[in-house]
């Protein structure tokens, strides 16, 4: 009877869909796990009568035909968003969007994952939970990163310490107050670095010598190396030749040093060397372009302060982070960051055809198509949540009911295979 064939292939198929239902229960945990499904065909129909055209007397007849079952049509992998976790380990991350991390081993095989639950080795080597090492660009030592290049696995110790950079730039700003008297001044002292992370003390005092004009000092002395700084070069100690100049005009903005000479930067060029011979001589560039003059601003405002300033001593690793976009930046014990390196984002035309293989990883297959890799928030990719994990995307209430209906669907066709062999007992009954 091809109704008990019909049924067993229902069996089969819910037993399948079962299996599915189970998996996706018992990964409901799992980083990154992104749920399957599963959808029926039914299977070629045995033709009784075939279908005929209408006659002269008589209407068409369309065709008989019995099925002969079920047949399994697909399992997908539903690739929907998971929820966040927030863990704020520095080395948690999640892709919000689309797109995947790349890992592999050394050969050069690659595969792909959305969990972040990254890690380091002994090596410095950022790695999966399962030891696969995370591909992505290593940055120059500029700290900038090339996304064109060829990946590699990235290396979070390649940049354990950050050797120091002497100061060779200063801005500074704030206002002097216009209302003070001739010969009065204000003084602000700022620290910089030589070319081995040393620091020292520049001392800069605006003197006012009439309206709008003023006299800019910049001294600068360590006893213990016999340092000094000016704007001519090398002087003895505290001692000023010729001091700068500056001017305002009548609405409060600076008109000298002339800023046609520095593509509109007002720039005093500056000169420091230690006697003892430790450290080459270094030149500073100090602008002076966001310095006002008003009366009245008041005390809080009538203030000369730093608007930036490079330059840093040495300084180790002390830890890192992942930021939106994957830098990984490294912070150091003197306070300065620098990037080292950007996961890669693989984005891939269809997820649905990459194959799944454990240890929540895919690999691609002929119907996923290629991977094409860049930036987190570049070209349809979704940005990172550093700090956090994608959770499941399981959901139990619909996993629940998928079960009990599928439960029903197996209980049914028992019940056919039940039915039949009770017509097949009536049937060698009737020969007794």
């Amino acid at each position: 009877m091809r109704s008990m064939f019909s049924a067993v292939s229902g069996l089969k198929a819910e037993q399948a869909a079962m299996d599915v239902i189970g998996n996706n229960v018992a990964n409901v945990n799992t980083v990154g796990f992104k749920a399957s499904r599963v959808t029926f065909k039914d299977v070629m129909s045995q033709l009784i009568k075939g279908a005929s055209m209408p006659q002269d007397n008589r209407g068409g007849t369309n065709p008989q035909q019995v099925g002969l079952g079920v047949a399994i049509g697909s399992i997908d992998t539903l690739f929907s968003q998971g929820s966040s976790q927030r863990t704020d380990n520095p080395l948690d991350v999640m892709i919000d969007g689309n797109g995947f991390f790349t890992v592999g081993d050394l050969t050069g095989s690659k595969s792909y994952t959305r969990a972040g639950n990254f890690g380091v080795d002994s090596n410095g080597n950022l790695v999966t939970a399962g030891g696969l090492y995370v591909y992505g660009w290593q940055a120059d030592s500029t700290g900038k990163v090339d996304t064109s290049g060829n990946l590699v696995p990235l290396n979070l110790y390649n940049k354990i310490s950050k050797e120091a950079k002497a100061t060779q730039n200063i801005t500074i700003g704030g206002n002097l107050n216009a209302n003070l008297a001739v010969n009065d001044s204000m003084t602000y002292n700022e620290m910089i670095y030589d070319s081995q992370g040393r620091t020292h003390i520049i001392n800069l005092k605006f003197t006012k010598t009439g309206n709008n004009t003023w006299n800019l000092e910049v001294t600068s002395y360590d006893p213990a190396l016999g340092a000094t700084l000016n704007q001519n070069g090398t002087i003895t100690p505290v001692q000023i030749l010729q001091p700068t100049q500056i001017s305002f005009d009548a609405n409060g903005n600076l008109i000298n040093p002339n800023p046609n000479q520095n593509n509109g930067r007002y720039i005093i060029n500056l000169s420091v060397s230690d006697s003892d011979g430790a450290a080459s001589p270094q030149n500073i560039n100090l602008d002076i372009t966001p310095l006002t003059q008003f009366a009245g601003v008041g005390n809080e405002k009538d203030t000369i302060k730093e608007v930036s300033k490079d330059g840093n001593p040495a300084g180790t690793m002390e830890g890192f982070k992942i930021d939106q976009y994957g830098n990984i930046i490294v912070t150091y014990s003197n306070g300065q960051n620098f990037i080292i390196g950007q996961l890669a984002i693989a984005s891939i035309s269809n997820p649905m055809g990459l194959e799944k293989v454990g240890d929540n990883l895919y690999k691609l297959t002929p119907n996923s198509g290629e991977a094409e890799y860049g930036a987190a928030g570049t070209g349809g990719r979704g940005v990172l949540n550093p700090g956090s994990l994608e959770m499941s995307n399981v959901d139990l209430a619909q996993e629940f009911t998928n079960m009990i209906i599928t439960q029903r669907g197996y209980q049914a066709n028992s019940r056919v295979i039940t039915a039949s062999d009770t017509m097949l007992q009536d049937l060698i009954n009737i020969v007794r």
